[in-house]
């Protein structure tokens, strides 16, 4: 049987962490997927990568991944998209702003028998906090 694993991460962030789907999300997470981007004191594995779909889930509402490119070799995938959300939760201290936040993600999941082993990630935080107004936005002449 042969695994579409772009479908896979497609699905990921389209259904199954918008949604905090927790049993859909053991059904794509290998139990010993190692989270290279995880926060420190995230508990590894399969177990690591719930706790972070929920707590986006508590920091976001109305949270949606747009993807704009899913690119596969061999057991990798590459996906380029951007999370939407509005902050209604706490985020790094600061309290929920209800603001309204559209930043930029790469991820690279590479698979096992099906399931995500390995997840790299590089984010547009700068823009995230300059949304939030964490920080000031520059300005350019």
């Amino acid at each position: 049987m042969s695994v579409d694993i772009k479908e896979i991460a497609r699905r990921t962030l389209t259904e199954i962490m918008p949604n905090a789907d927790v049993a859909a999300l053991t059904e794509v997470v290998h139990p010993n997927c190692v989270n290279h981007e995880a926060p420190p004191g995230t508990p590894e594995g399969l177990e690591g990568m719930k706790q972070t779909m929920l707590w986006l889930r508590q920091v976001f509402s109305d949270l949606r991944w747009e993807i704009h490119k899913v690119v596969g070799e061999g057991d990798t995938v590459a996906v380029y998209c951007t999370l939407h959300g509005r902050q209604t939760g706490e985020l790094m201290g600061v309290p929920p702003t209800n603001r309204s936040v559209a930043f930029r993600q790469m991820h690279l999941v590479r698979f096992q028998d099906g399931k995500s082993i390995e997840h790299w990630a590089v984010r547009d935080d700068l823009t995230l906090m300059r949304q939030l107004g964490m920080v000031p936005a520059t300005h350019r002449k």
